[in-house]
């Protein structure tokens, strides 16, 4: 064999080994990116090197693969649909008590999942596995309810708080937490505001009759 030849084979066999790689790696990104939606890109512009990024969502994946857990049963799931309900209904009377309430709903929801709650960093990791998609929401509510705890949300902030919780408390759940009556279609969390909240007016004008 001459070496021209041998020089063109070897040239053909590495072409092939880094088509083969390259195939790997792009199938791993492309599962990457099924897997973690949104929440692939978001760790890219965070840690600035797509290469640290996949890595990273490799190890959230082998971490939430050594979790145990759980679908909830058809009874805790209409518990916690009660207790959504009781929410929507607390909100009305007194917002920021409610998003309270929800943040707190939300986290014991988690938790019987099986997913650790201590960090909310390391609970966002553990989350972005399987709810990635509604993994903003989650973002959003938890940032209106530290402004809230601070005093510094508007009722307008709590009721998008409360509509951001109930997006990944419907993931969770399995089903949307708000009943509806037969025949009837229940809108997606984004569309259907919580309920507004009463005002000093409108019970004077629920108990006053005698007009």
């Amino acid at each position: 064999m001459s070496p021209t030849l041998t020089i063109v084979l070897i040239i053909v066999v590495l072409v092939i080994i880094a088509a083969i790689v390259y195939g790997v790696q792009a199938g791993r990104r492309k599962k990457l990116q099924s897997t973690f939606g949104p929440e692939y890109d978001r760790v890219v512009a965070d840690t600035g090197n797509r290469t640290e990024a996949e890595k990273e969502l490799r190890e959230r994946e082998k971490r939430h693969a050594e979790l145990e857990l759980k679908e909830l049963s058809p009874e805790s799931q209409q518990r916690y649909r009660a207790a959504w309900e009781e929410v929507q209904i607390q909100f009305v009377d007194t917002p920021a008590e409610a998003v309270g309430t929800a943040d707190e709903l939300v986290t014991r929801l988690i938790t019987e999942r099986g997913y650790p709650t201590a960090e909310y960093d390391e609970r966002l990791a553990d989350l972005s596995v399987e709810h990635a998609n509604t993994l903003q929401h989650y973002r959003e509510a938890h940032a209106i309810s530290e402004r809230n705890a601070a005093g510094q949300a508007s009722t307008e902030d709590l009721r998008q708080a409360l509509v951001h919780y109930r997006a990944l408390f419907a993931d969770l759940l399995g089903t949307d937490p708000v009943s509806t009556t037969p025949g009837t279609t229940t809108s997606e969390p984004d569309d259907e505001p919580a309920p507004a909240p009463r005002r000093a007016t409108d019970t004077d004008a629920a108990t006053d009759t005698s007009r």
